[in-house]
């Protein structure tokens, strides 16, 4: 047992745990533990049922607003359980400050982090606050409505009841986003030669509406990632990487990255994958697995995600992962999503309907996996191959999209996704 983003160690009741309890209430149910040692050893509490009573005393002394959480003591070990749930009115403050977990250790959040705790208290979104800028113009979007959608002008009262506009505070910062021009940074579009030393083509889209950064990106896109063939008297369009993918991953990303960070969304274009890396981690609240699934939806962004729904860019139930997954069912390579504390990075491969794009050695250890060999000392034993030579066979396939990789030391494990 060690200590995780959410589960601290303590050997004695002091006030320093009361900084883990801002954490927890702010970004994540979590538990501290009295009375187990840094690596585990468990040496109890002398009196728990005291302990309890002081752990109570100083959370509801120095946390404002208290927190909700439950104290239970082990008969046998006396160690001292503190678990403390996520609460519905950030930020949670000790001492003035608001905390949050840093893997396994506790530190305090910067500005950016308590404006947006502030925000998630009061019910608010970056979306929805008046916009610095209050000169705008909306002429790309007016044009998007009247190809999608027939409206041939957007009035003031339209872009009310839009979001984009407020009666009394002005534009919004979802108005900005989708004005014409504005302060904001857009996408980031490189194409690589062999490697990420040679760059053949730079594209960027910034201070600009998103729809036209959207826009930009699918012409880059068709440009090296489609081609034309005639088949008799039929002209097809043959896709590398399927589109639908490519458009829910770049859409995805302007409409749930975080608008208050000064970067760009960069879309790197290799010969054999896109990478779309997108500012702004998960949503608080949202685990890893609930993201991967698409069960569930927490909009950073929902009015910008309501126009894009409107203009059918995109699904309103957050199905965004579940299409791009989909749009590969009949490839052997699989789409990759990782999941980092300040960004999103989704990597799309070439699709691939045999296994012929892969070399013999790669081959090899693909269908050693899909026999059931997972662990390296296994497929060294039955591939052959050096250890060093099985991990870069199996680096590939990662970066490939066949296979993926779970555990760590020695519980690490492979196989076909």
């Amino acid at each position: 047992m060690r200590e995780t983003r959410n589960l601290e160690f303590k050997t004695e009741l002091t006030n320093t745990f009361l900084k883990t309890v801002s954490a927890y209430a702010n970004y994540g149910t979590g538990e501290v533990k009295f009375g187990i040692q840094y690596d585990g050893t468990i040496i109890g509490i002398k009196n728990p049922k005291q302990a309890c009573l002081q752990i109570e005393n100083k959370i509801n002394d120095a946390i404002s607003p208290n927190p909700d959480y439950i104290l239970t003591i082990d008969s046998e070990t006396n160690v001292v359980t503190l678990r403390v749930s996520q609460g519905d009115n950030p930020p949670y403050l000790y001492k003035s400050k608001a905390y949050k977990r840093n893997d396994s250790s506790t530190v305090p959040v910067d500005t950016r982090e308590l404006s947006r705790l502030i925000l998630l208290g009061e019910n608010k979104t970056y979306d929805s606050l008046p916009a610095d800028q209050q000169q705008l113009s909306f002429n790309y979007l007016e044009q998007q409505f009247r190809e999608k959608l027939g409206i041939q002008q957007l009035s003031k009262d339209s872009l009310i009841t839009l979001g984009l506009l407020t009666k009394n505070h002005g534009y919004t910062n979802a108005g900005a986003l989708l004005a014409d021009a504005n302060l904001y940074p857009g996408v980031d579009l490189v194409r690589f030669g062999d490697s990420i030393d040679v760059l053949l083509d730079r594209t960027t889209c910034q201070n600009a509406s998103i729809l036209k950064a959207l826009d930009v990106s699918l012409i880059k896109y068709r440009q090296y990632y489609q081609h034309e063939e005639i088949k008799g008297a039929i002209r097809q369009t043959i896709s590398s990487v399927p589109e639908e993918a490519f458009r829910e991953a770049v859409a995805n990303a302007l409409v749930h990255r975080t608008w208050d960070v000064p970067a760009q969304i960069r879309i790197s274009m290799f010969e054999d994958r896109i990478e779309i890396v997108s500012p702004g981690g998960l949503p608080s609240g949202l685990s890893k697995d609930e993201y991967l699934s698409g069960q569930i939806s927490m909009l950073r962004n929902p009015i910008i995600a309501n126009v894009f729904y409107r203009l059918g860019i995109i699904e309103q139930f957050g199905t965004g992962i579940r299409r791009i997954i989909h749009s590969y069912q009949q490839s052997k390579s699989k789409p990759q999503f990782e999941i980092f504390e300040n960004s999103l990075k989704v990597v799309l491969p070439l699709v691939v309907s045999n296994l012929s794009a892969l070399s013999s050695d790669q081959n090899r250890i693909y269908n050693l996996l899909q026999s059931g060999h997972t662990q390296t000392s296994q497929l060294v034993d039955q591939s052959g191959f050096s250890r060093t030579k099985t991990l870069a066979l199996l680096n590939k396939l990662i970066a490939l999209g066949y296979v993926e990789k779970t555990g760590q030391g020695r519980a690490t494990k492979y196989q076909v996704r």
